[in-house]
């Protein structure tokens, strides 16, 4: 899941303010006194989802290295775990039982609320006002009722990574605008025997990311706000987002059997099948950079074929047509963690350690001071993309909170695996909302 142009400036106003709502613990904000820190050994357990062996990866080992060696008493153990193991198994586990890990990722949203209301979290709002102020309104997404809880270190929007030279084999003299272009473009790659559109829907989140894009072309920004804050899904735009959304798999874009496909594995899933040149676009965050060079079996050629473009609009839809999805990475500290674990999550969104994170090429970081650091031409798009968006929603399953956002997720996939309809995804979440 993104940062932001600066990462944290457009995004500012934008990235749902109105999540900052509800939620306990208020103002239980409390810095540890100078000489309390660093004082006795401590091992803080860091889970973060670079599982797969990359540059990231290796990065966060290198990081943690640095910081016990700043800091003596303190030693970082890290568990890599995959994404959707982290956040749909490993950690809701983690937080109920009485052995959280001290440091973990944190996406924010609805999903940080439900959190803070269950009293999982650390409030980090004084130890981190430096950082906070850094971050810019970025850092608002990771807030609960106006009280930092997370801080982020990458953010940026969504779009559609694409192979350069598949589309002017296909004749497509330039990335698509409009989804009528876009299903031009469809016809004229599977006119040479490509693969138009990789999907992992295996993975849930990677199909359900084309619903929540047609949601924002069919719903005003009012609207998208209002489901954000209120879990409010009346307005028919809900039903037209997975109309249209049947519509589109109605064309057959995607590769076959995308159903049982994973997302960001290796080489056999769906980013593996852009890496390597066996499909020509994908829906994806900017963090697929990184993932993708994990998969391909040739780094130099992804690099020289590998584009982005933003999310194409839909013609005469009542969503605003420069509206972007988005959202990013971020750590957040368990309750019972140590106060070390507060000065770590600081370290990670360091100038320095941000500018290592923006060479590795992964990602977008939030911090002022790292964004010279990003050089790869497809990260720099959505850089300008971000800056230029009108408006960015964030995910809508993190934005929604984990029980709306699972009914939602799983109800989507029912439509890509032809077994469910567009009116049942809304009252999948409308019963989800009730609970």
């Amino acid at each position: 899941m993104a940062m932001k142009h600066r990462a944290g400036a457009g995004l500012a106003l934008f990235l749902t303010t109105a999540l900052l709502v509800a939620g306990c613990n208020g103002g239980d904000s409390e810095a540890p006194a100078e000489s309390e820190l660093y004082k006795n050994p401590v091992t803080l357990t860091w889970w973060h989802n670079a599982s797969q062996e990359g540059p990231l990866k290796t990065y966060w080992e290198k990081v943690a290295k640095d910081f016990s060696a700043l800091h003596p008493t303190v030693k970082v153990q890290i568990e890599a775990i995959e994404t959707n193991q982290l956040q749909r198994t490993r950690l809701p586990a983690a937080l109920l039982s009485n052995d959280p890990p001290d440091v973990f990722q944190a996406w924010g949203g609805g999903e940080m609320r439900e959190q803070v209301e269950a009293d999982y979290l650390k409030n980090l709002t004084e130890q981190a006002k430096t950082e906070i102020a850094d971050i810019g309104s970025a850092a608002e997404i990771w807030q609960v009722n106006g009280e930092q809880y997370g801080l982020p270190y990458r953010m940026g929007i969504e779009g559609v990574w694409y192979n350069k030279e598949m589309f002017a084999r296909a004749g497509i003299a330039a990335p698509p605008t409009t989804f009528d272009e876009l299903n031009d473009a469809v016809t004229k790659l599977k006119a040479i025997n490509v693969i138009p559109i990789a999907l992992g829907a295996g993975d849930k989140w990677p199909a359900a990311h084309w619903w929540y894009n047609f949601a924002l072309r069919a719903c005003s920004v009012d609207t998208l706000k209002k489901a954000s804050t209120e879990l409010v899904f009346d307005d028919p735009c809900f039903v037209k987002a997975g109309q249209d959304l049947k519509t589109f798999i109605g064309t057959n874009p995607f590769q076959p059997n995308y159903i049982a496909t994973p997302g960001q594995n290796d080489a056999t899933s769906a980013n593996g099948l852009l890496a390597n040149g066996k499909a020509a676009m994908e829906l994806m965050g900017d963090w697929n950079r990184g993932t993708l060079d994990t998969v391909a079996e040739d780094r130099a050629a992804l690099g020289k074929f590998l584009g982005w473009f933003p999310v194409p609009a839909i013609s005469g839809s009542a969503g605003d047509p420069k509206a972007a999805l988005g959202g990013g990475d971020g750590f957040a500290c368990a309750k019972q963690a140590p106060a070390e674990c507060v000065e770590f999550i600081k370290y990670l969104v360091s100038p320095e350690v941000q500018k290592g994170y923006a060479e590795t090429g992964t990602g977008l970081p939030v911090s002022k001071a790292a964004g010279a650091g990003v050089t790869d031409p497809s990260l720099k798009a959505i850089l300008d993309a971000t800056a230029n968006a009108t408006y960015v929603q964030l995910w809508l399953d993190t934005a929604f909170g984990s029980t709306v956002g699972n009914a939602m997720n799983d109800a989507v996939v029912a439509m890509f695996a032809s077994n469910g309809t567009a009116e049942q995804v809304v009252t999948a979440m409308k019963a989800a909302a009730k609970k």
